[in-house]
């Protein structure tokens, strides 16, 4: 080997890094098989698949399941469910942690806020298999502590939050900001500690009050931050939250409540119909990574944000 290519080669790869790219092998190796290899079975969507005729010999079916994504009426209820659902969480789940990062912000005793923000984190840490049986017994219609509050002190009638549609998509929407929200505001504190004070002292002088501040400083310093947490939620506007979801609906929702990941798993799992789930769960990765590209466009354009 020549020795300016040699040095080049050295350069380009130090020798000091190998031990870090030894480090990073065993996660690429899993991304490998649990992300990658798995893409394969997309070629379910354009067959009849069955496991015993296996991919190669399963009869081909074209664009048909595709085709019978907008022909259903259970699917495109699906589809309208699933973007109602994921558009009212990512709104709350952007408006909430920043009201919250503002308000938090203004608190001056340093034990009070680490206390504060120390309880609205928790919640992140529990999975929904244990919210989902917490919530089903707060919001039980006949002895959950919620509905009695609703009959005790203000004398409403029960409500089914998890039986009724409409009630059912208020409860998925309200439960996932109370899990995630504490999260998604650590993010926005750290943002906001990085504001230079000076801009603040400046405003002062100016004579604006702290409404006026808020305002005009601190919301335009937030506002990269926020378009990057946007970008990353939108890709998940066609998810809505599998694991919440199926934990706290039941048939009587499915109407209101059902969404793609979930009637994917019903179609798929319960009722064998591989091919056309898999076409499903195709279509939703395709219109979340059109979406994911038109809003990193959108967030370089509004507030040069960028990852490459």
């Amino acid at each position: 080997m020549e020795p300016q290519v040699e040095s080049s080669i050295k350069r380009r790869f130090p020798r000091i890094a190998w031990p870090f790219h030894a480090m990073l092998l065993p996660a690429v190796i899993l991304a490998i098989l649990f992300n990658y290899l798995p893409m394969f079975g997309v070629v379910m969507s354009f067959q009849h698949f069955k496991p015993w005729t296996g991919f190669l010999h399963s009869e081909w079916a074209g664009l048909e399941h595709f085709r019978a994504i907008f022909e259903r009426d259970d699917s495109r209820q699906v589809i309208w469910n699933t973007f109602i659902i994921a558009s009212l969480k990512i709104v709350f789940i952007i408006v909430v942690p920043v009201t919250f990062a503002l308000l938090l912000n203004e608190v001056r005793k340093l034990a009070l806020k680490r206390t504060v923000q120390t309880l609205v984190y928790l919640p992140h840490f529990l999975s929904w298999v244990i919210l989902g049986g917490i919530l089903v017994d707060l919001l039980s219609p006949q002895s959950g502590l919620v509905n009695r509050i609703l009959q005790g002190w203000f004398g409403l009638d029960p409500v089914f939050f998890l039986g009724d549609g409409d009630w059912f998509r208020f409860t998925a929407v309200v439960s996932h900001i109370w899990k995630e929200f504490g999260y998604g505001a650590i993010i926005y504190l750290a943002a906001l500690g990085s504001i230079n004070p000076n801009l603040y002292e400046a405003a002062e002088v100016d004579g604006a009050s702290r409404w006026q501040q808020t305002l005009f400083v601190t919301l335009p310093a937030l506002v990269p931050i926020i378009m990057v947490c946007t970008t990353l939620e939108l890709s998940n506007i066609l998810s809505a939250g599998f694991d919440q979801i199926f934990n706290l609906y039941n048939p009587m929702v499915y109407s209101k409540g059902d969404i793609i990941d979930t009637f994917v798993y019903r179609v798929g799992i319960l009722d064998q119909q591989m091919s056309f789930s898999a076409a499903v769960g195709l279509f939703k990765s395709v219109v979340s990574l059109i979406l994911v590209v038109a809003v990193y466009s959108i967030a370089y354009r509004a507030a040069n944000y960028r990852i490459f």
